[in-house]
């Protein structure tokens, strides 16, 4: 394939934030980068898609440090006993042998609600157990809003005296069951409870990205302002003394000096973007709660021009999805495609409704927009089994692209820790069309790349059989043409061989006025909470009343 180079006029200053759209000027994330960027050049990104292929990679790094290094990372949830590539490399195991050898061993694991509820309170301090006994230092960390989690999923490993192994990995992949899936989407054997529909062993999209180069630096800078928030990890006067009965480690130990910078290595920029809430004691790194996550959206959506590639796990909320609507209208030629789950992960009378009343509300919001310009779909394996989407990934005009942990909803956007990766390559895609966006700034290569392997493995393509769909009205069309044949197979009782491809048109359930009267207070206040508070509306404005819902 071939590429071309960057020209003078550079499009990540066009299409990132500048430090004061970020709207924080608390963090320490943007300082110190040349002529206030808050963006660093000449890293290295590469897309790790599936668990099966970033677990294995995030072993072979892990085994490589020794004595001296540094490893942190933040959970949501963690299961000890997760396989990393097969027996013997379950993930607590892992980390307890680098403990083992002298790495300095740090993590942030959410501290969740009780197992009861379907969270991940046992399984986390059970992890941190493991470690802090094998003389890491794992804290459960619930200084979160009332309702929230600790969302954010990445791992930064940094090696004293060889900065060239620096690694940081963001994205969506928890380390926990699940997870260990890939393209074949047959599941991960270890799995965790889901809905009936999913089967023995739930498959399981998802995508973490490999970052080498100066944003190492920054997720490790993401990393150091939680861990040395002076808040007391838990406010709960109870859970706290049944922490310390248990002697279990309830005061952060001070953090080694950070290292320099690593030296550039590649030839992609990348923004990091977060969402953190206004909380009653405020984050000290963010006192009036984050943005950047819906920020650089509300930007990029409003940029574009031909189409928006859009895979996650919710699609909530008319006010957050409004941008999308909005460009809808303004831009006769864009397209959007979305990728969901066909269906929630949960079931039940009581837990179903609340999942898809957002969903019912934002899909309807943008298909008046667009029309037939929208395209809304799901995915199966090759069994007919539908595959859970967990990813969370962004492409706009094949320029600006996200990986991260953060969903398109409310909770996601304002009110729980988040953290997303976004990439625009030095290097113009050479294939044709050489530029789909309004401003000229031309394919890029990474964000292109990205789009095309993930529509590869959707229509069943081999990977070397997607240059046409570099086109975006191409790859809508084959979208929806793959989509319907798969459908309509189906709909006559799966006759004759099956159609290529593993998408299904999403079809919107239509909830009943009754369940709407009792899901949607359900949906407002618990799936999908708002994380802002007044006075952070009033002091940040429009990107906060129209972008990130109310």
């Amino acid at each position: 394939m071939d590429s071309e180079p960057e020209p003078p006029a550079s499009a990540h200053a066009e299409w990132f934030l500048t430090a004061v759209e970020r709207g924080n000027p608390w963090t320490r994330l943007d300082r110190g980068n040349p002529a206030g960027a808050a963006w660093t050049d000449g890293n290295d990104v590469t897309p790790l898609i599936h668990g099966a292929s970033y677990l294995p990679e995030l072993l072979r790094c892990i085994e490589s440090m020794r004595q001296g290094d540094l490893l942190l990372f933040t959970d949501w949830r963690g299961d000890p006993d997760q396989l990393m590539d097969g027996p013997g490399t379950e993930v607590g195991r892992v980390l307890c042998q680098a403990a083992g050898r002298g790495v300095l061993v740090k993590g942030l694991v959410w501290r969740s609600h009780l197992d009861r509820f379907a969270f991940s309170e046992q399984q986390n301090r059970h992890l941190g157990e493991e470690i802090n006994r094998a003389g890491g230092e794992v804290v459960r960390d619930m200084r979160v809003r009332a309702g929230g989690s600790h969302h954010q999923k990445f791992v930064v490993l940094r090696h004293r005296g060889r900065p060239e192994l620096d690694v940081a990995f963001v994205g969506g992949i928890d380390l926990c069951h699940s997870r260990s899936d890939d393209e074949a989407h047959d599941g991960d054997v270890q799995r965790q409870p889901m809905a009936k529909v999913y089967g023995e062993r739930p498959p399981w999209h998802d995508i973490q990205v490999a970052v080498r180069g100066p944003a190492v630096n920054d997720v490790e800078s993401v990393f150091r302002e939680r861990w040395e928030d002076p808040t007391r990890l838990n406010r709960n006067v109870l859970s706290n003394l049944a922490d310390r009965l248990r002697g279990e480690d309830v005061a952060p130990s001070p953090l080694p000096a950070q290292l320099p910078a690593p030296a550039h290595r590649g030839v992609q920029h990348v923004q990091l973007l977060r969402t953190y809430p206004t909380k009653r004691t405020p984050f000290p790194f963010a006192p009036y709660g984050e943005r950047s996550v819906a920020h650089a959206y509300e930007k990029v959506v409003g940029l574009a021009s031909s189409l928006i590639y859009i895979e996650d796990q919710y699609f909530w909320n008319t006010d957050i999805v409004a941008s999308f609507a909005r460009a809808l209208e303004a831009k006769p030629e864009l397209r959007l495609i979305v990728v969901l789950p066909l269906y929630p992960d949960q079931d039940g009378r009581f837990s179903e409704p609340p999942n898809l009343v957002g969903r019912q509300q934002a899909l309807d919001l943008v298909r008046e927009a667009g029309g037939e310009r929208v395209g809304i779909y799901g995915i199966e394996n090759a069994a007919g089994v539908p595959v859970y989407v967990h990813a969370k990934v962004g492409v706009v005009d094949d320029v600006w692209a996200s990986v991260g942990s953060d969903n398109i909803n409310r909770r996601s956007w304002t009110h729980d820790s988040e953290l997303a990766c976004a990439v625009i390559d030095d290097r113009r895609d050479g294939r044709r069309p050489a530029a789909i966006d309004q401003l000229g700034s031309g394919a890029r290569v990474f964000a292109r790349d990205l789009r095309l392997r993930l529509a590869a493995e959707h229509l069943d393509r081999a990977s070397g059989d997607v240059d046409d769909l570099c086109d975006p009205v191409t790859a809508f069309e084959a979208f929806a043409r793959t989509a319907d044949a798969v459908q309509r197979w189906h709909d006559t009782g799966k006759r004759g061989t099956r159609p290529v491809g593993r998408l299904r048109p999403y079809r919107t359930p239509r909830l009943s006025k009754s369940t709407l009267w009792w899901a949607t207070p359900l949906y407002r206040t618990i799936y999908d909470p708002d994380g802002r508070g007044r006075r952070a509306g009033a002091r940040h404005g429009v990107a906060d009343g129209g972008a990130a819902g109310g």
